[in-house]
């Protein structure tokens, strides 16, 4: 993923101490890249760029101006970019940047681009050779890095898209004719004042997954809705990390000075009875530490989600366990919805 924010390093800062990321090589105009500076950052199996304008003109500062912090490209690997490009492009895509190799002592990189939903872009990568660290004789290896917290961490699990309202079919069906997913999961959601409708495209593997939704009229703005005007438009709303220990890492991102939503009064009240067994978790941990659990029929997971950092109120993170579930909370989207609804109101009085 590639971020356009305001300061690549203190957002490189924030996703080091904060969130367990490591930098690993950054790029400028020194090392060829023109007109902005980027810092790679890792951690388990993920790439996250962020990315900051050096003047204020540019793709860079034109992105942050309309929407503030915000995730630009959602890129994935294939074996052959152009091929995928074209083939995409053939099915309706609309073309971002053509195919271009870049080439050096750390390899071979192919790499293309085509529009997503609103301002998203997704690119395809082709790497032929796992030597250098990014994009060869563009980034350059940060020896001596800033140490962050610790890792807590393994891939990412899904990145959650929200939409304008009416586009989200329009949104299914470009995942699946022009880039050939699947839509796995249906969920819509009524409170007493707004709600949503939400679908969940995944390649066949599941190993890319994009959970979207867009919100439903109802008596006042929902939480979508103050998403999309505090954004301006459709974009990515959060990121999910996959965590093998989701109490260590509430714990770590606590002390790193996350905030943690709040989970509704009553939701641990009846979990027991809605799921029984706990798999040896106590409800008590659980409800310190506000995390959300539900089951499907391979297994648990686990859910916990932040509150958001940045200064629109848009982008946060949602931190994940699975204990061989495949779903995505569906018991738990209305208590999140209904959590999400009450602290964008809440932003909202106090502005």
């Amino acid at each position: 993923m590639e971020l356009h924010v305001g300061d690549a390093m203190l957002s490189a800062y924030f996703f080091c101490h904060a969130l367990g990321f490591r930098m690993v090589a950054h790029a400028a105009p020194e090392s060829g890249l023109e007109g902005r500076r980027s810092i790679l950052l890792r951690q388990g199996s993920m790439r996250v760029v962020v990315t900051s304008a050096l003047d204020s003109k540019g793709p860079v500062a034109d992105y942050v101006r309309a929407h503030g912090d915000g995730v630009k490209d959602v890129a994935f690997a294939t074996p052959d970019a152009e091929g995928a490009f074209h083939e995409a492009v053939s099915r309706g895509a609309r073309p971002v940047q053509a195919p271009i190799t870049y080439e050096g002592a750390g390899g071979r990189v192919v790499k293309a681009t085509i529009a997503g939903p609103g301002d998203l872009v997704h690119s395809f990568i082709q790497r032929d050779s796992t030597a250098g660290v990014f994009l060869p004789d563009v980034y350059l290896p940060l020896e001596t890095a800033p140490g962050g917290t610790e890792e807590m961490f393994s891939a990412l699990d899904h990145v959650a898209l929200c939409l304008e309202h009416g586009t989200l079919m329009d949104a299914v069906a470009y995942y699946l004719d022009v880039l050939g997913f699947e839509q796995t999961h249906e969920e819509n959601v009524r409170t007493e004042y707004s709600g949503m409708n939400s679908r969940v495209v995944q390649t066949a593997g599941g190993r890319i997954c994009f959970p979207m939704q867009e919100p439903f009229t109802g008596a006042r703005r929902g939480q979508l809705e103050y998403f999309l005007q505090a954004h301006g438009g459709s974009g990515v709303q959060h990121l999910a990390f996959l965590a093998s220990d989701i109490t260590r890492a509430v714990d770590v991102l606590r002390r790193g000075g996350m905030r943690i939503l709040d989970a509704p009064p009553d939701y641990y009240e009846t979990l027991e009875a809605r799921l029984g067994d706990l798999c040896g978790f106590r409800r008590e941990t659980l409800q310190e530490r506000n995390i959300l659990m539900d089951r499907d029929a391979w297994g648990h997971l686990l859910q916990v989600f932040t509150r958001t950092q940045h200064a629109r109120n848009t982008l946060f993170f949602e931190v994940i366990q699975r204990q061989k579930a495949r779903g995505f909370g569906g018991a738990n989207i209305q208590a999140l919805y209904e959590a999400k609804e009450r602290d964008s109101m809440r932003a909202d009085l106090q502005s």
